[in-house]
C-alpha cells in the first residue's frame, strides 16, 4: 500500500476488520520482548510490525489466521533488523544508569522470607534466563505455542514444515525442563 492510500484514511475510517490486529498487541509485544530482550527495542518492534501490517493490509486475505499473520510480520521485521544490525552495528553507549531496588539481584537461598511479589520476580527470572539460553528458532517455537497458535499456525509463521516446528518444539521444552530442574535442585540444597 502507498503512502498516499495510508494518507487518505481519515480518523476513525480504516481498513474494514484492521481493528481486530489490537486485540494481539500484548502477544505481539510478548514475543518482541523475548526476541530482542529489551523493553524500548520490543515496543518499537511492535510499532514497527503494526506498520507494516497497515501497509499490507490489502494483501491479508479474510478468513485466514490474522494472528499468525501479525506473528510472521514481527518475526521478519526481528530478522531484518537483526541482519541489518550485522551489517552495520552501532557503537554501543556506555550505560551509567544503576538497576533500581526493585530490579536488584535477589539472593535465591533467602526466598522463605521474600514476599510474593519478589518471590515472582525471582521465578520469572528465573524462567526467563531459562528461555534465553535457547537458541532463537526454539525460543520462538515455544513463546507461540505459548500463545496458543497451533503447531500448523507456527510454521506458517516461522517458514518451516510442521514437522520441523514439532521438534524444534519438544527439543525446547525438554531443555527448558532440563534448566529449570536445575534451578529446583539448585534451590533443594
Amino acid at each position: 500500500m502507498t503512502a498516499m492510500a495510508l494518507r487518505t484514511w481519515s480518523r476513525g475510517s480504516s481498513p474494514r476488520g484492521i481493528e481486530e490486529t489490537l486485540a494481539h498487541a500484548d502477544a505481539l509485544y510478548n514475543l518482541a520482548r523475548y526476541l530482542t530482550r529489551d523493553p524500548s527495542e520490543a515496543e518499537d518492534l511492535v510499532q514497527e510490525t503494526y506498520l507494516r501490517a497497515l501497509r499490507g493490509w490489502l494483501e491479508f486475505e479474510p478468513g485466514t489466521n490474522l494472528k499468525a499473520w501479525l506473528f510472521r510480520i514481527l518475526r521478519n521485521a526481528f530478522v531484518s533488523r537483526y541482519r541489518q544490525g550485522v551489517r552495520h552495528p552501532a557503537a554501543d553507549p556506555y550505560d551509567t544508569t544503576e538497576p533500581a531496588p526493585e530490579e536488584a539481584a535477589v539472593d535465591v537461598h533467602s526466598i522463605g522470607v521474600l514476599g510474593p511479589d519478589q518471590l515472582r520476580r525471582v521465578l520469572s527470572s528465573e524462567i526467563e534466563a531459562a528461555l534465553r539460553t535457547l537458541s532463537e528458532d526454539a525460543r520462538t517455537v515455544i513463546l507461540l505455542d505459548l500463545e496458543g497458535l497451533t503447531e500448523s499456525e507456527t510454521a506458517t509463521v516461522v517458514g518451516c514444515a510442521v514437522g520441523t516446528v514439532k521438534s524444534r518444539l519438544n527439543r525446547a521444552r525438554a531443555a527448558l525442563r532440563s534448566k529449570l530442574a536445575d534451578y529446583a535442585q539448585r534451590d533443594e540444597s
